[in-house]
């Protein structure tokens, strides 16, 4: 989409802003409150502290000087678990044009070019359009229960990706 910049590393503003976006979008489709809200900002922020630029990836999509979606990459754990994908958002104004597909391609051939082996990440039931992009990306479902690690009961999803090396 025209407008749209994805830039990687952090801006001034992106944990705030990240953080507003995630509040709004699941606050307002799925009654998700403070409890949400503050482990975005508490695991974003200790992310970005130690982020390291050789083995971590974070990315925002900008319009006119805002960030309107964000991914990150964290690579601490690649060797042993995989590498985590997280905070992917999109907001509502850019939501369905494309933005989130970029920003989700980006993130991967980062893991390629590293040559990360795996890959995964935690969803939760009924983000149809975001599973879709991760599907479209080679990431498949390997395990789903009912839990509480957002502070609603949801049923939580893990989705993994491998990338085998040459």
């Amino acid at each position: 989409m025209k407008g749209i910049e994805i830039t990687r590393g952090y801006m001034p503003g992106a944990i705030g802003r990240i953080v507003g976006l995630h509040g709004e979008y699941y606050g307002s489709n799925w009654g998700f409150g403070l409890f949400f809200e503050a482990k975005v900002a508490r695991e974003m922020a200790a992310f970005l502290e130690r982020y390291d630029d050789g083995r971590d990836g974070f990315w925002v999509a900008v319009a006119d000087g805002s960030i309107e979606g964000s991914i990150a990459v964290d690579g601490i754990t690649a060797d042993a678990e995989g590498a985590h994908f997280h905070w992917f958002i999109v907001s509502e104004r850019f939501r369905g044009h494309g933005v989130g597909n970029r920003l989700f391609s980006t993130a991967v051939e980062f893991c390629r070019r590293k040559q990360y082996r795996r890959a995964h990440l935690w969803t939760f039931e009924g983000l149809d359009p975001a599973r879709h992009i991760y599907e479209k990306h080679g990431f498949t479902l390997v395990e789903s229960s009912w839990g509480r690690q957002w502070g609603t009961g949801v049923t939580e999803q893990r989705f993994e990706w491998t990338y085998e090396v040459t």
